[in-house]
């Protein structure tokens, strides 16, 4: 069994450890053969002497680092380098030695023990530990390897015991009377004060609920928990008068809602406390009989009829007293007043249910020695119905008879309306009126249910005789006093087919011999109107295009002039026009819109270019309607354009004849002859009254 070698690890000697030996039986001890190992820390930690095949490990080895190493052997021929046998393998275990000590995975260990625990790993030494005394425990473990025999090694590690709470300690009040206050006026839920009763538990186990078991004021306060402070909230549960008691006595109790029953022998887990609350007097305001008020009037009573009255008082002690108004805002049309000292509502204005059936004010009671203290009640007052308005039709009624009617033929039914609202209902009566009911052509048939019948009483009717008839009809309620109304049906007499559906209602015109009828009347008063009509729509067309047109002449506009028949402003009006330019074309400014008419869009202003000196007449002429031809703010018609010109000078300069009574010399004229036959007029007039200076 050469392919298992044992090896102890910590080897501490100074030489190599011998491990085992290798042999061949092809090994004649010749030094023929050589052996060669390989594998896991061969050449390293495990070498073999070639020659004689002993194993030997070179360093000291650790079981609980590497337990095994597998390994492997060949025996070959030393010259020829060929192995003799095939490779073996063999491992090489690490036998173990007590060279480690025992360690705790952790140095501290921490632990939690409930207190009054039973027997466990770890054990108590002390009965029934109680956390509240102390909390924290250390405590030091040693473990010992070779079941603690001579030569074992050791170690130890720090357990820290922490004991948990359990609910072993009942909530216990620090004091067992508490005093509070607090005013009279304070409303439901306001808080009066905080109680607290400790427990030496924790948690959970430390939770305390409040509760009134008994007392006095047991329906008018109310305890709840704070559940971050654990304490006891007593509040105000229902309104406080200090006029009926001052004075609250409650028992308030605090218990533990966790319970362990393990720890029920150690007593009830609660405690109670009793709590005094003292009501301070506060000045209220006045308070009312009741908290609204339904008064009734008849709506036809009159002005300063009393409708009630409110009561109101001082809830104080002091019994001060009170004075009532009422609040305008409810009451805008000032329709009810109030005695200020007995409360007694009547009348300022006449009623009218029909307009509003329900008032709804505001009566104030304030105490006269403190304005400050005021309360306010709500009054409703119905005003009920008397039987003050008639009955009328529901609607206009316009109904039509056919002119081949039969007797007791009904051609319209008839209902009614009335304002009141009588409490047995309405009940309606239609009949004709009496100065209608003897000559009438209609009868009226009432049917009980608040509907009438209008029925046909003879055969037949003419619309040429008679085509519109107004039938008076009268209707009256039951209620008291009777109220009744007159209301007019028109019936109209028309043309029918045979199933009585209405065709004509007009009558057609007939023709007497004495004269028109009745249709031709109307057809030519009709046509004299629309004649009328006429002539004033012509009249006003005329009016309309009396005014002058701008060309008049309807020959080729473009030989018109356009004339405008607009005013100028005189010497003053130096806008119309640059009178400058006249005189010099030079002279030239940038141009101004058009005066004559309204632009409809803004161009920029044409700049007109002055005119070259010894210009002809008509080059200027022409350059002057190609200016006007291309300018986009002229108007759209053809229109006359003035352009005046002033030349430079004149061979024979100036012709006027004013500068001449200056001059005290004479004047010499002979030039004028030398101007041609034109000027000799002229030269003979002046040449003459030279040669009569002369004789």
């Amino acid at each position: 069994m050469w392919n298992q070698f044992f090896l102890l690890e910590e080897y501490t000697g100074s030489d190599y450890q011998y491990v085992g030996k290798l042999h061949s039986d092809q090994d004649r001890g010749d030094g023929s053969l050589k052996y060669i190992l390989s594998g896991d820390g061969a050449g390293d930690l495990f070498i073999i002497n070639e020659n004689t095949g002993d194993i030997q490990a070179t360093k000291r080895l650790d079981r609980e680092e590497k337990p095994v190493y597998i390994l492997r052997a060949q025996a070959i021929n030393r010259k020829t380098g060929r192995p003799v046998e095939p490779e073996s393998e063999f491992i090489i275990k690490i036998h173990d030695i007590n060279d480690n000590e025992p360690i705790f995975t952790k140095e501290v260990y921490t632990a939690t023990v409930p207190e009054m625990s039973d027997v466990g790993i770890i054990k108590t030494a002390l009965l029934n530990m109680d956390r509240e005394n102390r909390e924290q425990y250390q405590v030091v473990i040693q473990a010992k390897d070779m079941g603690g025999q001579m030569g074992g090694l050791s170690g130890t590690t720090t357990v820290n015991i922490t004991l948990t709470d359990v609910n072993d300690n009942p909530p216990r009040f620090p004091q067992s009377t508490y005093q509070f206050k607090t005013p009279e006026s304070s409303p439901p839920g306001t808080p009066i004060g905080r109680i607290k009763a400790s427990d030496a538990d924790l948690g959970e186990n430390a939770e305390i609920e409040y509760s009134i078991t008994e007392g006095e004021g047991l329906d008018m306060f109310d305890v709840i928990t704070d559940q971050e402070t654990q304490e006891g909230i007593i509040t105000v549960k229902k309104l406080l008068d200090f006029e009926k008691k001052k004075v609250y006595s409650l028992k308030v109790e605090a218990s533990n809602p966790h319970i362990e029953p393990r720890f029920l022998y150690l007593g009830p887990f609660k405690d109670s406390a009793t709590v005094k609350i003292m009501v301070e007097d506060v000045d209220e305001p006045p308070v009312f009989s009741k908290l609204a008020y339904i008064l009734q009037i008849r709506e036809d009573a009159q002005i300063n009829t009393t409708v009630g009255s409110v009561t109101a008082q001082d809830p104080d002690a002091a019994r001060n007293p009170v004075k009532y108004s009422v609040d305008r805002h409810t009451d805008m049309d000032r329709i009810f007043n109030i005695d200020s000292g007995n409360g007694s509502i009547f009348t300022s204005k006449l009623l009218d249910r029909e307009t509003l059936l329900w008032h709804n004010i505001t009566v104030i009671a304030t105490e006269i020695n403190n304005p400050k203290q005021s309360s306010r009640v709500p009054l409703y007052i119905k005003v009920l119905d008397v039987n003050d308005n008639p009955p009328e039709f529901a609607e206009f009624y316009e109904t039509f008879v056919c002119e081949k009617a039969k007797a007791d033929q009904l051609i319209q039914t008839l209902r009614a309306v009335d304002k009141d609202d009588p409490y047995s209902g309405h009940q309606f009566s239609f009949s004709l009126a009496p100065e209608a009911a003897s000559g009438s052509n209609f009868t009226i048939q009432d049917n009980k249910d608040n509907t009438a019948g209008i029925l046909t009483r003879k055969n037949g009717y003419n619309r040429h005789e008679m085509s519109t008839y107004l039938l008076p009809v009268v209707i009256s309620d039951n209620d008291y006093p009777v109220q009744s109304s007159t209301g007019t049906v028109t019936v109209r007499v028309c043309a029918c087919d045979h199933q009585g559906n209405m065709q004509s209602c007009h009558a057609e015109a007939l023709v007497h011999p004495t004269g028109l009828s009745t249709g031709a009347l109307v057809a030519i008063l009709l046509c004299i109107v629309t004649l009328l009509v006429t002539v004033v729509l012509f009249a006003a067309l005329r009016r309309q295009r009396k005014k002058e047109p701008l060309i008049i002449s309807k020959e080729d506009i473009r030989d018109n002039i356009v004339s405008y028949n607009d005013e100028g402003g005189g010497e003053e009006d130096t806008q119309a026009f640059d009178i400058g330019t006249l005189r010099n074309p030079e002279a030239i400014e940038d141009s101004k819109l058009r005066r004559d008419i309204v632009p409809e869009a803004l161009f920029l202003p044409r700049r007109t270019p002055a005119a070259c000196d010894n210009t002809d007449v008509r080059d200027f002429i022409n350059q002057r309607l190609k200016e006007n031809d291309t300018d986009p703010t002229a108007p759209p018609y053809d229109s006359l354009a003035t352009f005046a010109y002033e030349g430079t000078g004149s061979v024979a300069d100036s012709l006027s004849s004013l500068e001449s009574v200056t001059t005290d010399g004479d004047q010499d004229y002979e030039y004028l002859s030398d101007w041609g036959p034109r000027f000799k007029k002229l030269a003979d007039m002046y040449g003459g009254v030279d040669s009569d200076k002369d004789s």
